[in-house]
This record gives C-alpha cells, sequence and structure tokens, in this order.
C-alpha cells in the first residue's frame, strides 16, 4: 500500500511523540509523587477521589487501544451494526455498574479488591478464586494493549513490532511505578481529554478523505445480505449478545473497575458512572464507524490481520500532523488501560496475597506492601510483553475473558446482598460453571443430539439470568425475577435446537446459567445468615496499623444472623 509506506515516520519522529507524551506523565506523575509513599494511597487513593478525575478515569480505563481495534473489525465484519453492538452494549454494562456499585461500597467502604471483600465475607478460596481470575484477566488485558500499540508502532515507524511493544510496555511502566494508582487516574484525566479531542476530528477527516458518502453508495454492492442489514441476525448473534454478557461481567469480575469504584468518593458513584457511559459510548462508536467504511471500501488489512484496520485507515488518509494526533490518541488510549491494569494487579498482590494470606492483616508492614506492589508491576510488564509476542485476535482475547467472568458474576452480587450465601456455595458453583463452559466454548464435545439441547436449555436460563440481574441492580428482586422468567419463556422457542451452533454466546450463557443454580441450590435452605457489617471491620486500611481492623474470625463460621437481602 503506497499510501501506508509514504506516511510514515521517521525513526526520530516516533521517538519524539513518545517521548513526548509519556515524559509528559512522567512528570504529572512525579508531581503527585511522595517520599513516604502509603500503601493505601497507592492502591485506591483515599478512597475520596473527585467526580471529574473518577469520571475520565473511568472513561479512560473502559477505552482501550483493544476497544478502537475490536469495535473497527466489528464493523469491518458485520457491517454497520457491529460498532453498534460493540459500543452501545459496552457504554450500557458502565451504566449497569453503578446500582451494584453503590451496595458494594455500603457494605465496604474502605476496601482496596473486591476479592479482599470476598475474604472478608466467604473465606480464602473464594478470595484466590476471584483473585486469580483477575490477574489472569489483567495480563490477557495487558498484552492485548502492548499488542495495539507494537502494531501501530510498527505500522507507522521503522521500528519492528517487539520494538515497539517494549517501547510501550516501557513507558507506561515508568510513570506507573512510583505512584500506582494515584499516577494511573491523574493522567486519565489528560489522556482522556485528549482522546476525544482526537476522535472529533480523526474520523469525520478519514471519512471525507475516503470519499464519504459517496463511498457508501458505490461500495454497497461490496456487502453480504447481512452485512447490510442494520438489524442483521448474524450480527447479534455472533458479536452483540455474547458482549453483553461478556461485559456485564467485565463490570463486576474486573478489578480496573472495582478499583476505580473503591476510590471513588462515595456520594459520586452515580454521575462518575453516567458521564463515563456517554464518554464510553460516543468515542468506541465512532472510531469503530472507520471499519465500516473500511468494509465498503473494500479496505484490506495489511497482511489480513484485522488488528491492522485502524493504523492502515489512518496512514492511508490523514495527513502527518493529525497522523501524529492520532498516533497519540491511540497510545494514550492503550497506556490509560495498561497502567490501570498494572495498578490492578499491583493491588490485588499487596492487598489479597501478601496484605491477607503471607503476612495476614494485623501484621502487615505498609512499606513491604509497597515492595511487593512495585515487583508486581515489572513482572507483570514483563510477562505481558512476552505473551504479545504471540499476537492473538484482540477481540477474540475480550470476549473470551468477559465468558470466563460470567462465571463469578451471580456468586459474587449475591454475596453483597444475601445473607445465605456460603463460601462452599460460591467456590462450588464457580468451578461448576467453568467445568462446563470451557467444553462448550471450545468445542471439546460435540453439541450435537442430547448434549446440544442441555446446552440450548442452559444457555435460555443464561439469557434470563443475564437480563434478571441488570433488571435488578435498578429495580429490585421483583422486577428482576419477572423479567428473567419472561426472557425465558420468550427466547426459549427461537433458541432451543439452535442456540448451541454459536460457541461464543452459548458458552457464556451457560456459565452464567450453571454458577446461578447451583449457588442458589447450595444456599437456598441455609439457616445460619451474614451479618454484613462484619465486612467493613474486616476490610480498611492497612497504613493504620492493627488497630483499624478486628482480628478476623473464621469467614465460614456461623455469623449473628443478618437482615436478608434479596
Amino acid at each position: 500500500m503506497e499510501g501506508l509506506e509514504t506516511a510514515r515516520f521517521s525513526a526520530l519522529v516516533v521517538v519524539g511523540l513518545l517521548v513526548l507524551f509519556y515524559g509528559g506523565t512522567f512528570l504529572i506523575s512525579a508531581r503527585i509523587g511522595k517520599k513516604e509513599e502509603n500503601a493505601d494511597g497507592y492502591m485506591t487513593a483515599g478512597n475520596n477521589i473527585g467526580f471529574g478525575i473518577s469520571a475520565a478515569s473511568m472513561t479512560a480505563t473502559w477505552i482501550w487501544a483493544s476497544s478502537m481495534y475490536a469495535s473497527a473489525t466489528s464493523g469491518y465484519t458485520y457491517g454497520i451494526s457491529g460498532p453498534i453492538h460493540y459500543g452501545l452494549w459496552g457504554a450500557l454494562m458502565i451504566l449497569f455498574i453503578y446500582p451494584f456499585g453503590k451496595r458494594i461500597r455500603q457494605v465496604a467502604p474502605k476496601a482496596h479488591t473486591l476479592a479482599e471483600v470476598m475474604y472478608a465475607r466467604h473465606g480464602r478460596s473464594s478470595q484466590l478464586m476471584l483473585a486469580g481470575s483477575n490477574i489472569v484477566g489483567s495480563l490477557i488485558s495487558l498484552m492485548s494493549n502492548f499488542i495495539a500499540g507494537g502494531v501501530l508502532i510498527s505500522m507507522l515507524s521503522p521500528f519492528t513490532f517487539t520494538q515497539g511493544v517494549f517501547a510501550v510496555a516501557a513507558g507506561v511502566l515508568l510513570y506507573t511505578l512510583w505512584s500506582g494508582f494515584r499516577a494511573s487516574v491523574l493522567t486519565d484525566f489528560v489522556q482522556v481529554v485528549a482522546m476525544l479531542g482526537a476522535v472529533a476530528v480523526i474520523v469525520p477527516v478519514i471519512f471525507f478523505a475516503a470519499g464519504f458518502p459517496a463511498a457508501f453508495e458505490t461500495g454497497a454492492e461490496r456487502l453480504t445480505p447481512e452485512q447490510g442489514d442494520f438489524f442483521s441476525s448474524t450480527a447479534f448473534m455472533e458479536q452483540g449478545a455474547p458482549y453483553i454478557a461478556a461485559v456485564l461481567a467485565y463490570a463486576i469480575g474486573n478489578q480496573t473497575i472495582a478499583q476505580r469504584l473503591f476510590a471513588v468518593r462515595q456520594d459520586l458513584i452515580k454521575p462518575t458512572f453516567v458521564t463515563a457511559t456517554v464518554g464510553y459510548g460516543a468515542m468506541v462508536i465512532g472510531v469503530g464507524m472507520l471499519g465500516v467504511l473500511a468494509l465498503y471500501l473494500g479496505y484490506e488489512p495489511t497482511g489480513g490481520d484485522v488488528n491492522n484496520i485502524i493504523p492502515g485507515m489512518a496512514a492511508e488518509y490523514l495527513p502527518p500532523v493529525l497522523l501524529a494526533l492520532f498516533f497519540i490518541m491511540i497510545v494514550g488510549a492503550l497506556s490509560s488501560t495498561a497502567d490501570s491494569d498494572l495498578a490492578a494487579l499491583s493491588s490485588i498482590m499487596m492487598a489479597d496475597v501478601y496484605g491477607q494470606n503471607v503476612a495476614g492483616k494485623e501484621k502487615a508492614n505498609p512499606r513491604t506492601m509497597l515492595l511487593v506492589g512495585r515487583i508486581t508491576m515489572v513482572l507483570a510488564t514483563a510477562t505481558a510483553v512476552a505473551f504479545a509476542s504471540l499476537q492473538l485476535n484482540i477481540l477474540d482475547l475480550l470476549v473470551f475473558v468477559g465468558a470466563l467472568w460470567g462465571a463469578l458474576v451471580f456468586p459474587v452480587l449475591a454475596s453483597f446482598y444475601w445473607d445465605k450465601v456460603s463460601g462452599k456455595a460460591f467456590t462450588t458453583s464457580v468451578l461448576a460453571a467453568l467445568a462446563v463452559f470451557l467444553p462448550v466454548r471450545f468445542s471439546w464435545i460435540p453439541v450435537d443430539g442430547a448434549f446440544g439441547i442441555v446446552v440450548d436449555v442452559l444457555a435460555v436460563l443464561g439469557v434470563g439470568v443475564v437480563l434478571g440481574l441488570m433488571v435488578f441492580g435498578f429495580f429490585g428482586v421483583r422486577a428482576a425475577k419477572v423479567v428473567g422468567v419472561a426472557a425465558v419463556v420468550v427466547s426459549a422457542p427461537f433458541a432451543l435446537g439452535s442456540l448451541h451452533e454459536y460457541a461464543t454466546l452459548s458458552g457464556s450463557l451457560v456459565a452464567y446459567s450453571v454458577s446461578t443454580v447451583v449457588c442458589w441450590a447450595m444456599s437456598v435452605r441455609r439457616r445460619e445468615g451474614f451479618d454484613f457489617s462484619l465486612i467493613a471491620r474486616r476490610t480498611g486500611d492497612f497504613d493504620q496499623g492493627p488497630q483499624a481492623a478486628e482480628a478476623p474470625a473464621p469467614p465460614d463460621a456461623p455469623e449473628p444472623a443478618g437482615t436478608t437481602h434479596p
């Protein structure tokens, strides 16, 4: 492609842009640095972040380079409905977080991680299960952002993919290592403002440079009937529906989201997440339309790799100045999420591994915790760089991790509302869901015949669980039951006999349904209730020393009966 070759930057220009961006973020991070860093501040910034910073950080964390690349891939694959399915449902999932988030902060106002709360609620097994899933998820997220950076730099400069990955990894680590989460949220504010401004300029310029609107008239013949249909069933079943299920799991299970939930001032949770909803939807859908444009133009991504659509289109149609702005936009997007992943991983190792399982809550040394957090960031960066060389498909990674977390959604949420849920029910339900999810998702067992019907039945139940949980957060348990049952009844005639053919979707729904059924069945007849006030006393600041929390009783021991929250 001639356009790509002629639009490449020199090595000096790319180095200059990287130094400008990462040097600027490092200076911001250095200005907030403290000689005597605080372990709790390193993890949650004192649980008191204001609206502007928290909303920008939530938006920047949810908008990552992988979101942009995957949205464009969806548009290129499924037509105009692709970015809508990707961006709209992702935006709504941010909105669905806040009612659950208010409850989580109510029972655990000073916690650092969801896994830490699960330890206070159930014990070690559920804590390590949630922490482990987040370690895997954050490493995959970190890897995919490094992949995006490597692709961008290799396409727009003389540097190789590997060199690009190393440059991005070093830059992110540079400004995040010293101040941790505080550096992440403050630099997010600058990054999201730059990203939103860049999208507002760059996307229209590419559209008109490519011949919009005439390109949509002359290129319509290149589309299949499904790609040309805004209400495409293929797009919904293969992209929209799996993503609805996946991002709900991301919202509940992802430590990068939970960390911001615990950091924002408690009375600002709702406006923070509502604002992030709008910002995410507008930006991701807008960038995803570049994939639709590429489809109409008959554009062939470099090397046949759909991850190359956005950088290739930018290199083809943008003048050098705007191409430099585009470069900064993508680097900012991937960096804002990569630093969140590093902060999330460090907080898990600090609070869940060292703070509660190695030293113990009362004996944890804040200085040692900080050392553990910083070592974690370095090791996580090295691991993600190593795996980034695989150059896996980003969209597939996102959906897989989201489906994997689907096994945790009901047990986690039920643990905050229902006092009958036990640690054994939590652990058993998650393991059972994973045992069914993996064979279905990867087709390890043929789904024809009787097993296919079983998968369809479980998947239909999963539809009811997903929609019921969405409604429950806003309208309570009665409305959730009505919507959940109605969803099962309405979807059953269409889904039974065919839903198992969509492995990604059915695998995700099966994870939801199995974990829900098993958790409910093991909890409903349990007599002992849990006193939710114990969670606040068993979690909290590490820097205040032993007096900050009561000595934890064995979490699975019988508790004083608390109020049942359906």
